[in-house]
């Protein structure tokens, strides 16, 4: 049995320190991507978030005074919302002849589409926020090992370089999750504010066209 069990230790010391090489070159990715994302963030407000100066409540005065779908499309083009939202509602309004309920449906599926874009770029950092802990964890976990082993062999070198180990993927996990749940953050609040802004559009055009059919 003690033969059993010293094979299955060792078996399972040899994965988890198969694991200690690829966590950290896992965690300086994740440190690389946070930074990638940081800069990112930071050109996003400059090009986009920076520029959406559009009064709501003038682009829907204009959209409502708009006398047909010629007038219509030219207050969407000259209004100063993202270039996204201003292509979702160009779309909507390059069918006319389609019927009042298919081009609720349109409607219905453009929103869909940019809440679905919007999605996948928070789902980024949303996933580093979530396994940099994990991985952080992990890259503590598996130096300690060797460490123990060395502290009761009396060998304090090893044990100093494990416990270093161990402190930096905490610190490198934590750092890359910190700046991906900021950004996560950020982001949401910055999207969840342009999809409100498209589906009140939305609604607006659909009323103003059906005044025009």
């Amino acid at each position: 049995m003690e033969t059993t069990m010293n094979i299955f230790s060792k078996a399972m010391r040899a994965i988890a320190s198969s694991m200690e090489i690829p966590v950290i070159i896992l965690l300086l990715i994740l440190i690389a991507v946070s930074v990638f994302l940081i800069g990112w963030l930071i050109s996003e407000f400059v090009t986009e978030h920076k520029y959406l100066k559009a009064s709501m409540p003038k682009v829907v005065d204009d959209i409502n005074s708009a006398k047909d779908n010629a007038g219509l499309v030219e207050v969407i083009k000259n209004s100063e919302l993202l270039v996204r939202q201003k292509e979702a509602l160009e779309e909507l309004t390059s069918h006319p002849d389609i019927t009042p309920l298919m081009r609720e449906s349109l409607a219905v599926r453009l929103i869909q589409q940019e809440q679905s874009f919007y999605d996948r770029r928070v789902k980024i950092s949303d996933l580093i926020a979530k396994i940099g802990p994990m991985l952080g964890l992990l890259g503590t976990l598996i130096p300690l090992g060797p460490g123990i082993i060395a502290l009761g062999q009396g060998d304090t070198i090893t044990l100093s370089s494990s416990l270093l180990t161990a402190f930096d993927t905490t610190i490198m996990g934590l750092i890359a999750a910190a700046v991906a749940l900021v950004i996560s953050t950020v982001r949401t609040r910055w999207y969840n504010n342009y999809m409100s802004v498209l589906e009140t559009l939305m609604e607006c055009v659909l009323e103003a066209e059906k005044k025009h059919a």
